[in-house]
Order: structure tokens, then C-alpha cells, then sequence
């Protein structure tokens, strides 16, 4: 039998604890470690998730010859940080989304994995979900045919949290583009590529945060309608029309285990459920890139991660949506 890979987490806050339950689910995995600034977090998370080690900063996580691999959970302003840091110390990354805030951050994280020798990924667990697989290969395949109208968004209210908090807090890069939007964006790129042209128009919260944005993606035949918010509940429902026929991923789309196709007067339902929430799929992929000594994935490549930030930069750009820290 294999050696189990061995996990650290930095960053134990809800995503985190989303990502642990499902790493139990993963056979060849196990969590040893997790990291928090604050030793009582890192504590508790540990004891929940029966981690074997509990380090009150980052740097004592990476320096552990324990750890193969590192799931940073942090919020988004620390991401480059932190990424960079661990793969120095010669362990493998696995980065919460957005990998980073901006191009160059990405670039910078790419450089150091590759200057390391050392796995990065971006953890967009979306792009692993069976049924978005499935999806991406019946449209690769020509199976609904010349894709015209894509639509997608993703939106809740979340106007009623603290300020300072993640997602109102412009110095944690709060908003909705880099939070969800990436997931209405990341689904146009996998099923249309880079558009030709982009439209988008964004509202601000009085903290100075983008809490609404619609973008037009433009595509030589197609349109992609995307849509994220924080000042309202949408339906996350995805479509993808094509000459021949449609692909529906039912709410919630980002996470959906199974979809509609739609061909003429007929309809299928495809079941494709997930394992645990979801993340197990992404979990399963960074093991199997790093059983054959890859560093990236071919399903979401370090190529990809540049090119998706850099859809969300020129989103940004268009509207003015500036983080302090980057000037």
C-alpha cells in the first residue's frame, strides 16, 4: 500500500473546515497539521479534525518535515505570501482561490513553483466537479454544437456581515469578483476560452468594496452573460445553449452533482453525484500529479490560473476596483 500524502492546512476558517471533512474522505490522504496565527484556533481545528500537530504561525508548518503538501485557506491579500513561503521550503501547494489578487502575484507564484521544483494549483475545486467535467467534454465533443449564449452567475446577500470581515473589507480584497465572480468567469473561460472583448459594470459598498458586477463576455459566435453579487440571492442556475442543443447545471451550479442536456423535444438527466461537499475531487487531483511528479495539473494548469486573473484584472480595471496593498 502507497504512503498516504500528508496535508497541512494554514488558514483555519470555514473553507477550511469544508476542505478537512473531505480530505477524510480521500483514502491516500491524511491532515497532520494545521496553522493559525492564533494557537487556540489552530487548537480547536486540530482537535475537530484529528490533526497530530498544531503550529500558532505558518512558518513553523512549512518548516515541518511532516508535510508534504500545504492547503493555504487564508484570505485572499495573503495568498502570494504565504504560497511562496511554503513552496521555499519545499512543499507542495495547493492555494485557495483566487491564487492570487493580481497577474503578478500569480506570475510570481508560478515562478517560485517552478523555480522550487515543487507542485502549485489552484484550489478552483469547480473545474474537478463531475458534472462540469462532463459537461466540458460533451461541448469539446460538438455534442450541442456551436456554443452561442452562455449564461452563469453567482450571488447572496451578505450585505448584513461585519465590515470587517472578508468580504466587505477592501484591505482583505474583499467583493465579489474575486470571491465568487471567478466562478461565473472561470465557466465561460473552460467552455469558450479567452474572449475577444469584455464588457462589466460594478456598484460599491460605502466601504469602498465592489458588491455587484455584470460582465458580457465577447466571443466570435457567442455571448457569455455572467453575473456576481453580495447585495442579493440569484438563482445559480448555468446554461450553456448551443445550434444543436443545451446544457443545464441546475442550482447550485459550481457544485452541481448532475445536469440537464437538452436536444430538440428530447431531455436527459445526468446524475453525477460528488463525494462529500465536493473538494474530495480536487484533493484527488493534487495526488495523482504529485504520485507522478508533476507540477501542475493538466486539467487546471498554471497557464490557466494566468489567464483566469487575468479576465478578473481587466474586470477590475474597467470598473476601478483597487486594493491599497497593490499600489
Amino acid at each position: 500500500m502507497e504512503e498516504k500524502i500528508r496535508w497541512g492546512i494554514v488558514g483555519p476558517g470555514k473553507i477550511a473546515h469544508s476542505f478537512a471533512k473531505d480530505l477524510a474522505l480521500v483514502p491516500d490522504g491524511r491532515l497532520v497539521a494545521v496553522a493559525s496565527r492564533s494557537l487556540e484556533r489552530a487548537r480547536e481545528f486540530a482537535h475537530g479534525y484529528g490533526a497530530e500537530k498544531l503550529f500558532g504561525s505558518y512558518d513553523a508548518l512549512f518548516k515541518s518535515d511532516e508535510i508534504d503538501v500545504v492547503y493555504i485557506a487564508t484570505p485572499h491579500n495573503s495568498h502570494e505570501e504565504a504560497s511562496i513561503a511554503a513552496m521555499d521550503h519545499g512543499k507542495h501547494v495547493l492555494c485557495e482561490k483566487p491564487m492570487g489578487v493580481n497577474l503578478q502575484q500569480v506570475k510570481r507564484m508560478v515562478a517560485s513553483s517552478e523555480r522550487n521544483k515543487v507542485f502549485l494549483m489552484e484550489a478552483l475545486w469547480s473545474r474537478f466537479n463531475p458534472s462540469i467535467r462532463k459537461v466540458k467534454e460533451l461541448v469539446a465533443a460538438g455534442e450541442i454544437g456551436t456554443i452561442g449564449h452562455l449564461h452563469a452567475d453567482f450571488a447572496f446577500y451578505a450585505l448584513d456581515r461585519s465590515e470587517e470581515g472578508r468580504l466587505l473589507n477592501l484591505d482583505l480584497a474583499g467583493g465579489s469578483v474575486l470571491d465568487i465572480g471567478i466562478y461565473p468567469v472561470f465557466l465561460s473561460y473552460l467552455m469558450l476560452g479567452m474572449p475577444e472583448r469584455i464588457l462589466s459594470s460594478s456598484k460599491f459598498h460605502k466601504t469602498g468594496v465592489e458588491i455587484q458586477t455584470s460582465m458580457i463576455f465577447e466571443y466570435e459566435t457567442a455571448q457569455a452573460l455572467l453575473y456576481s453579487g453580495l447585495n442579493g440571492k440569484s438563482d445559480m442556475r448555468a446554461e450553456i445553449a448551443g445550434s444543436k442543443g443545451s446544457v443545464y447545471l441546475h442550482p447550485r451550479w459550481h457544485e452541481a452533482p448532475g445536469f440537464s442536456l437538452e436536444k430538440g423535444d428530447t431531455s436527459e438527466e445526468i446524475i453525477l453525484p460528488t463525494t462529500g461537499k465536493g473538494y474530495a475531487h480536487e484533493i484527488e487531483e493534487v495526488h495523482r500529479c504529485l504520485r507522478i511528479g508533476k507540477t501542475q495539473s493538466d486539467l487546471w494548469s498554471h497557464r490557466n490560473s494566468i489567464d483566469l486573473i487575468t479576465l478578473l484584472d481587466t474586470i477590475r480595471e474597467q470598473n476601478n476596483i483597487k486594493f491599497a496593498f497593490e499600489q
